[in-house]
């Protein structure tokens, strides 16, 4: 819960604060002095008469009622220091600067549930504690610098780590980056970056709060929370980026699946941006150049004008967005010539378009001219100028400002010479304009921005399933892997389309069996995990003679408790599958089957539930989505029955939750079928 008071205090104490500005509540107290705070500020420090200028109380009880509290004492002081200031002093908002408690040993996650339980009983609200403290227009509530130009149609920017924060403040301030606010939320004590972003959207008004986003989080604690408010500010007109750090692979090596295997709970943090529609960064320069993008006008289409005067740049930044599927379209055509005829002999049209060293600020206008009204098949432009420092080029920096106000199509100005040119960058930043110095890092942000997915819809229609069968297997079996029976049945029950099939235990029946289902039949061994790999797999039996004679070899190998016996099916091997994942609820994957499962490791993964588009989409993106397809000639699967099975994958785990891993592994798919001809289901309750 924020309150107004921490947004917006009339009164502000510094606990801990000194005149020592090399220390944590020296530092936070100047930031808020320089900041010109216009509430009443005081300051608890039981050593002092006056601090930077400010009145000083010994005790905290001697204090009038106040706002907000901003704390840097030692950990053990500030339990009964928040009991003072909450239940006598009525303040309704805590900044727990100090470190010592959850993120160091039990006794501090002792004071810190402590702590905790006071500010809830009293209705406030903390940041914190272990954090660098918060920044808005209001006041400079951190004990860092630097304090970047806060703006509320800046960024708001919120942070699992103190220390990091500062860094991406830096990467973001050069570029032109404003931000709104800024949030460190430290130790999460009872707000984490999930509950700030939740306060954005149930209170974001499209007039005057800020349309971007960025999260850095170390731990995604409430991904529902994150998954919901996250795509509904995006659904409102917000643009969201995040990192999230800290993957792990532990938990996958002691899957038994397939699924298991695959689904990391970094799998399943991928799953959960994609699902919300947050452009996902690697590090803290991206993270600013995603964001300065996202203060332009939104890209509308792939086709990217390159504006030049210096080929390498041009070159690298060809190479970047090439290769990450967007086009730089080839421009000719009398408009073209006609362009050509105004820039200097030499000068090239083509796309890119490059004026030489030589161009100047009426040549830069009239391309970018041409770029806007005579060439529809651009989407955007990407302007780059630099200097060699032989004279100053506040023409072309203010010609390109003013484009940038007319133009409906987006331009973005790439302006390498940060030192040669610092004078006229900083000029043009002061104008409100971003700029990207460097075109490589520019050019693959712009890509993934373009192809990170819009939020899926808020209402997920989910196929009909046949809850009480599926409830009735659930409900009548043991931890562990089900029995091919009880596998059927849930099949069946999700309506989950399979090979018919038999498991026997003796010859005799193999043989009955196998003729029933009609010969050729493929004989695989019911108990061994990786069934090839012991030679439990063996295809196109074609007489009963053969169906006898492997049925004697296969019931010796070792784990095996029968054997499964299906009709020889053909088609493109697929594979789809389920893995609960702690807080984040089902993943679901699909891609190839078989033996490419494990050689390519190509999956795509959803976080259930998952309804028809998404699940198309989660195939198209498949690098092996061209085989699935139809390569060279060759039958391709049938997408959309491939998307139902996925789609019904997930409402199966949906009814059935226990389900802890699932493989249905291969499918086989051609033009008019997708068949499970094997699968797999643990359950764990």
């Amino acid at each position: 819960m924020i309150t107004k008071q921490l947004l917006d205090p009339k009164s502000i104490v510094v606990v801990g604060g000194s005149d020592n500005i090399y220390k944590t509540g020296g530092k936070v107290l100047k930031n808020i002095i320089d900041g010109k705070f216009k509430g009443d500020l005081y300051v608890v420090n039981p050593k002092e008469e006056q601090v930077q200028g400010i009145k000083c109380y010994k005790e905290t009880s001697d204090l009038p009622q106040v706002d907000l509290a901003i704390i840097a004492i030692a950990a053990k002081f500030c339990p009964e220091t928040v009991r003072i200031l909450a239940e006598k002093k009525k303040s309704k908002a805590f900044i727990i600067l100090s470190a010592g408690f959850s993120e160091e040993n039990a006794e501090g996650a002792k004071l810190e549930k402590e702590i905790v339980e006071i500010i809830n009983n009293n209705k406030a609200c903390l940041i914190g504690p272990n954090c660098i403290g918060v920044l808005n227009p209001n006041y400079n509530g951190v004990f860092t610098t630097p304090i970047p130009t806060l703006d509320p149609q800046g960024v708001d920017f919120i942070s699992g780590s103190g220390a990091t924060a500062v860094f991406i403040m830096e990467a973001s301030i050069p570029k032109g980056l404003k931000f709104a606010s800024v949030y460190s939320v430290g130790n999460s004590a009872q707000m984490g970056v999930e509950d700030i972003l939740k306060y954005m959207d149930e209170n974001y008004d499209p007039k005057t709060s800020s349309k971007v986003k960025l999260l850095y989080i170390e731990s995604v604690n409430k991904p529902d929370l994150l998954l919901k408010h996250a795509s509904s500010l995006i659904r409102k007109g917000c643009k969201i980026a995040a990192i999230k750090s800290g993957s792990s692979e532990a938990g996958s090596r002691a899957a038994s699946s397939h699924t298991g295997a695959l689904a990391s709970p970094d799998v399943a943090v991928e799953a959960l941006f994609r699902k919300a529609g947050i452009v996902r960064c690697a590090g803290r320069d991206e993270l600013a150049t995603v964001a300065s993008i996202f203060m332009h006008p939104e890209l509308k289409g792939k086709n990217i004008a390159i504006i030049t005067h210096a080929g390498g740049p041009a070159v690298m930044l060809t190479d970047a967005l090439s290769n990450n599927k967007l086009e730089i379209p080839h421009i000719d055509g009398p408009k073209a010539k006609e362009l050509l005829g105004k820039l200097f002999p030499g000068s090239s049209v083509a796309n890119p378009i490059d004026f030489l060293a030589t161009g100047n600020a009426e040549q830069l206008g009239h391309i970018i001219d041409a770029c806007e009204n005579d060439f529809d098949t651009i989407d955007a432009m990407a302007v780059i100028f630099g200097s060699p420092g032989l004279f100053p080029v506040y023409d072309v920096y203010d010609l390109l400002d003013e484009k940038m106000k007319n133009c409906k199509k987006p331009i973005y100005p790439i302006l390498p010479s940060i030192i040669n040119v610092k004078e006229e960058i900083d000029a043009f930043i002061s104008k409100g304009r971003i700029n990207f110095p460097d075109e490589v890092v520019f050019g693959n942000a712009l890509a993934k921005v373009y192809h990170t997915p819009k939020p899926i819809d808020e209402k997920i229609d989910m196929p009909a399933v046949d809850t009480a069968l599926i409830r009735k297997v659930i409900d009548s079996s043991e931890n562990g892997y089900l029995s091919p029976e009880k596998v059927q049945q849930l099949l069946d029950a999700a309506k989950i389309s399979r090979a018919g099939e038999a498991v026997v235990t003796n010859r005799e029946d193999a043989v009955k069996e196998a003729q029933k289902l009609g010969l050729p039949v493929v004989m695989k061994v019911v108990g061994p995990v990786h069934k090839s790999d012991v030679g439990g797999v063996v295809l196109n039996v074609k007489d009963t003679d053969i169906v006898a004679r492997e049925f004697d070899r296969m019931i010796k190998i070792k784990e095996t408790t029968a054997i499964l016996i299906q009709p020889m099916l053909s088609g493109i091997e697929l594979f789809v599958g389920a893995k609960s994942e702690p807080k984040f609820g089902h993943m679901v994957l699909c891609g190839l089957g078989g033996i490419f499962i494990e050689v390519l490791k190509d999956v795509s993964a959803g976080l259930s539930p998952i309804a028809t588009p998404e699940a198309l989409e989660m195939i198209r993106k498949l690098k092996s989505y061209g085989i699935i397809k139809g390569a060279r000639g060759q039958e391709g699967v049938n997408e959309d029955l491939f998307a139902e099975i996925v789609v019904r994958v997930s409402a199966l785990v949906k009814a059935a939750p226990e389900i802890a891993e699932m493989d249905l592994n291969p499918l086989l798919g051609k033009a008019d079928r997708v068949v499970a001809v094997d699968a797999r289901i643990r359950i764990e309750k």
